[in-house]
């Protein structure tokens, strides 16, 4: 018998609702929920780090065994609430670059504040509500920087599917999405995976500027744009560099090609609003920085991970491929 003043707790069903409905409230476009278990992608990973293809990022090997199942990250887990905030923005009217300006391209990824921070904490804000909902229950709030395969979890939940890109692609918003979880030991009631949407579409593999995709679904992390002057340590391939266009700080040709992102609404969180500096900054204000300047440049964005010296690399194949007339691969 209910104790008087007592909580009427809901049931699983309409728990679940519950949490979704606060998930959205938190600011998260995209909420869904998937059952713990293994992982349907670790063989999948295996062959991908035996083939090298993760190049440098050792963490990926290191911790492939944690990915295999989030009840690792976890003890007890039981449910995944999944969730994806929007960052696909526009230009900013006030940052155009101008004809025969030398400027280069940061991912649109950065161009606001760091996102690992804002979901971050609005994974936390949702956690607790299951602290309110189910006093005494487990959860663990994460982002992309946990050993979680979060893009098939993602999928799993119904937020989207996988498309040849490797990314999570959504029908409304296409595929600039930035995901996060939190893992709990509540039992939930799961979504079902969505029907993917690519078709016989190849937009994505045919515009990667260094040919990284060794076919579809397969990327070779060692060619990607984004790992070359976000993860890779030392000097860039001669190969590679001359296709790196003006691109300093990841890439996002396989995102803006793809027909679902194109059509994707924009600018959906002010919050992530891009900083005027880092929308085509000028090459020679980004040489003239020393490394403290690089850290004030680069405060309170994304691009933490990528070291002083790498920058210097990145900024130096964007000048002779800009010089030689190899700019402007990356598009608004």
């Amino acid at each position: 018998m209910k104790e008087p003043g007592q909580r009427t707790l809901p049931a699983k069903a309409g728990l679940t609702r519950e949490i979704k409905r606060a998930a959205r409230d938190a600011g998260f476009d995209l909420v869904g929920v998937a059952e713990a278990g293994p992982a349907e992608t670790t063989n999948r990973l295996e062959r991908w780090l035996g083939a090298g293809r993760h190049g440098g990022m050792a963490y990926m090997a290191n911790t492939a065994g944690q990915r295999a199942d989030p009840r690792r990250l976890l003890e007890g887990c039981r449910s995944l609430v999944m969730v994806a905030v929007s960052y696909h923005g526009s230009q900013p009217e006030s940052c155009e670059a101008h004809s025969g300006d030398h400027r280069v391209w940061i991912s649109r990824y950065a161009w606001g504040r760091d996102y690992h921070r804002l979901v971050k904490r609005r994974l936390i804000a949702l956690g607790r509500h299951l602290d309110e909902l189910r006093p005494g229950c487990r959860w663990r709030a994460v982002v992309d920087t946990a050993p979680l395969l979060e893009r098939e979890w993602a999928a799993r939940a119904g937020l989207g599917w996988i498309g040849k890109s490797t990314m999570l692609l959504n029908r409304r918003f296409g595929s600039e999405l930035f995901l996060g979880a939190v893992l709990t030991d509540l039992e939930l009631e799961p979504d079902g995976p969505t029907t993917a949407h690519c078709g016989r579409c190849t937009a994505c593999l045919d515009a990667c500027p260094t040919g990284a995709f060794v076919a579809p679904y397969v990327l070779d992390a060692r060619r990607c744009i984004g790992y070359l002057t976000v993860e890779h340590r030392g000097e860039i391939p001669a190969e590679l560099a001359s296709a790196m266009a003006d691109m300093v700080a990841g890439c996002d040709r396989c995102n803006e090609v793809c027909p679902w992102t194109r059509k994707a609404p924009t600018d959906l969180h002010p919050e992530l609003a891009p900083a005027p500096h880092r929308f085509r900054p000028l090459l020679t204000d980004l040489e003239a920085l020393d490394e403290a300047g690089w850290r004030e440049w680069r405060r309170g964005s994304a691009l933490g991970r990528i070291p002083f010296e790498q920058l210097q690399r990145s900024l130096a194949a964007a000048r002779a491929n800009l010089e030689q007339g190899r700019g402007g691969a990356s598009q608004t």
